[in-house]
């Protein structure tokens, strides 16, 4: 099963300390990193007038009362690290289950709407979940060059661009392309 994000209902206030404990947990292996993959409070920066004709910078929650944690649930086993995340102090559940069902996690678009709102991603996908090597055999999907086929020749996983030598007219030319815009052949 792929990472998902599920939503995890928290007391008002009590978002970073749960984040800091799941994160110690994930640390002291009490709870399993192969599950576990990201925790995070959405937030987002405001700007906030002082009423004196001065303003400054403040985060804000997005979800007050919530936090957001990718995981990959295995089908055998997800009731230990629910369990665990149940069991930290100020935590009231998953959102969308009763206590003694498996989390359903959130869809794709809800997932990217949240983080567009916290500025985490731009634009209208959600970083790539695929791992690219030099010399992959890729088909490029959206964007100016859907359709064409070719050969990675840089990876950046930082900016989660790809280099692509694809023929046009005849010429290899090497193209710059989203991850979210191709996938492997």
């Amino acid at each position: 099963m792929a990472k998902s994000w599920y939503i995890v209902h928290t007391y008002t206030g009590y978002e970073q300390k749960i984040e800091r404990t799941i994160r110690k947990l994930l640390e002291e292996n009490k709870i399993d990193p192969q599950v576990v993959g990201d925790v995070r409070v959405p937030m987002r920066n405001i700007i906030v007038d002082t009423g004196s004709g001065k303003t400054r910078k403040q985060s804000d929650k997005v979800l007050p009362g919530y936090i957001m944690i990718e995981m990959d649930l295995p089908q055998i086993g997800w009731k230990t690290t629910c369990s665990a995340i149940r069991a930290i102090e100020g935590v009231t559940g998953f959102v969308g289950t009763k206590p003694l069902e498996r989390p359903r996690p959130i869809s794709n678009d809800e997932a990217k709407n949240i983080l567009q709102l916290c500025g985490e991603i731009k634009g209208d996908k959600l970083p790539s979940r695929q791992n690219f090597d030099i010399d992959d055999n890729v088909k490029i999907t959206e964007g100016p060059f859907a359709t064409f086929t070719g050969v990675v020749e840089e990876v950046n996983t930082e900016k989660n661009k790809l280099r692509v030598n694809v023929q046009i007219f005849g010429r290899v030319t090497p193209v710059e392309v989203d991850m979210t815009q191709v996938e492997k052949v």
